[in-house]
C-alpha cells in the first residue's frame, strides 16, 4: 500500500473513474485486439452501458476504431475494436556513446522507420542532426499526430531539471537536451536512463509482462546500468539517479572506473573490462594480436580462442557477484540482461547462475535471464515511456 503524500498530491474527482476505467479498456483492447464490447465487458466487470459509452468516446477520440464484424448465433453481431495505431507517432532515440539509434513508432509500439548514426562528439551537432531526421520523417508519414519524443541516454538524468546529470561513458558536458530538442523539432521530449528505459520495455512489451511486478534490467555495455520495476512501479529515487550499482565498488584498490572511484562492479564485468581482461592475457604471455572491441571477443570465442574464452568467463564471475547484490538487496522476480553478451548467455549464463546461487543467503527465486538485441529494448523502452501517458494508471493522491 503506497502511503499518500500530503506535500504532492492530487485529488480525485468525477471524471477520476471515467479516466481509469478510460485507460482500463484502451489497455484491454492493446491486448486482446481484435475484442468486441462484450468482451471487454466481461474482461473488465464495468456494465454493459459504462463500456460502450467508453468505447463511443475512444472512437470519436480516435484512439480506437472499428473493425469486422463477428458472427453471432442470435442477436446483434459484435463489431470488433482496434487500437487506431496511427493515431499516435512517437520517436525514440537511444543515444550511445558510439551510435545513436532513431526510430518512429505507431501506438502498438511497431517501428515504422529506423535508422542509426554515428553519435556526434558535441551536443549542439547532435540536435542539429536529430531535429534534421525528425523532421523528414514527419513529412514522409504525413497520416499520423505526433505526440512527443523519447531519449534514452547512457547516463542519469535528474527528474526536476531533465538534464542527464552523471554520463560518464559520454563525452558531452551536462546540456538541457530536452529544451534543445523541443525547440528544434516543436514536439515535447521526455528523457529517461537507458537502463530504465530497458526496464520499461520489458514491462510493457516482454512477453513475460503479465503477472511480473518486480524486475530488473541489467544493461551491460561500456558500462552497467540497472533500470529497476518494483511493485509495477519505475524506481527513479528522489532525483532520478536510483539504479547506480554500476558504480558500488567491489574493491577499493582496482582499476580506475570513468566516474572517478576505483574498482566498481562496471570495471570488472562490463563489455570493457573483458577487453581488458584478454588484452591482459595477451600481455602476460607475451603474445601480439590486441582487441579494440567486445565484438572481436566474441568473434574469437566462436572460433575457439582460449583468450577469448577466459576473458568471458571472468568476466562472467563478476558479473554474477554484482547480481548477487542485486538479488540480495531487491529479490525481483526476475533479472534480465541486455547487451551484445547475450549472444554467448548459453556461455554466460551458467557461470552467472552459480555464482549467484553461491553468493545469495537469502534464498530468492529468481530467473536470470538475457534479452535479444541491445538497442531495441532501449528504443521500445523510451517510447514507452512516451506511450505511458496514456495507457498507464493516471495520478491520483
Amino acid at each position: 500500500m503506497r502511503k499518500i503524500d500530503l506535500t504532492n498530491f492530487q485529488v480525485a474527482t468525477s471524471e477520476t473513474a471515467r479516466d481509469i476505467n478510460s485507460r482500463i479498456i484502451l489497455n484491454l483492447v492493446r491486448k486482446y485486439q481484435s475484442i468486441s464490447r462484450a468482451d471487454l465487458m466481461r474482461q473488465s466487470g464495468l456494465q454493459r452501458s459504462t463500456v460502450s459509452v467508453i468505447t463511443e468516446q475512444l472512437i470519436s477520440e480516435q484512439w480506437l476504431r472499428e473493425g469486422a464484424m463477428g458472427a453471432s448465433s442470435r442477436g446483434r453481431r459484435p463489431t470488433f475494436l482496434h487500437l487506431n495505431e496511427n493515431r499516435a507517432g512517437i520517436f525514440g532515440i537511444n543515444i550511445q556513446p558510439v551510435s545513436t539509434d532513431l526510430a518512429l513508432a505507431n501506438l502498438s509500439g511497431h517501428f515504422l522507420a529506423q535508422e542509426t548514426i554515428p553519435t556526434p562528439r558535441s551536443s549542439s551537432v547532435f540536435v542539429t542532426q536529430i531535429s534534421s531526421r525528425v523532421r523528414e520523417w514527419m513529412k514522409t508519414h504525413t497520416m499520423m499526430a505526433y505526440e512527443g519524443i523519447g531519449v534514452s541516454l547512457p547516463g542519469r538524468v535528474d527528474l526536476s531539471s531533465q538534464k542527464f546529470v552523471f554520463a560518464p561513458n559520454l563525452s558531452w558536458h551536462a546540456a538541457d537536451l530536452k529544451e534543445q530538442l523541443e525547440k528544434a523539432t516543436g514536439l515535447s521530449v521526455s528523457m529517461e536512463n537507458a537502463a530504465n528505459a530497458c526496464a520499461l520495455s520489458e514491462f510493457w512489451f516482454g512477453k513475460h509482462a503479465d503477472g511480473i511486478n518486480n524486475l530488473v534490467v541489467v544493461t551491460v555495455s561500456e558500462g552497467i546500468g540497472v533500470g529497476m520495476i518494483l511493485n509495477g512501479q519505475l524506481v527513479r529515487g528522489s532525483s532520478g539517479l536510483a539504479g547506480e550499482f554500476g558504480h558500488v565498488t567491489l574493491s577499493e584498490d582496482g582499476p580506475l572506473c570513468g566516474c572517478g572511484n576505483r574498482g566498481c562492479w562496471e570495471v570488472y564485468a562490463s563489455n570493457s573490462a573483458a577487453v581488458r581482461y584478454y588484452n591482459e592475457a595477451g600481455t602476460r604471455s607475451r603474445e601480439a594480436h590486441p582487441v579494440r572491441t567486445f565484438g572481436e571477443i566474441l568473434q574469437l570465442n566462436a572460433h575457439g580462442d582460449p583468450r577469448a574464452d577466459k576473458a568471458l568467463d571472468r568476466m562472467a564471475e563478476y558479473l554474477g557477484k554484482g547480481l548477487a547484490m542485486v538479488v540480495a538487496g531487491l529479490a525481483p522476480d526476475m533479472i534480465i540482461i541486455v547487451g551484445d553478451v547475450a549472444q554467448v548467455w548459453g556461455k554466460v549464463g551458467p557461470i552467472v547462475a552459480d555464482v549467484v546461487r553461491q553468493r545469495t543467503s537469502t534464498h530468492a527465486s529468481v530467473k536470470i535471464m538475457a534479452s535479444g538485441m541491445a538497442s531495441l529494448p532501449r528504443l521500445r523502452g523510451i517510447i514507452a515511456l512516451v506511450l505511458q501517458r496514456y495507457f498507464g494508471v493516471p495520478a491520483v493522491a
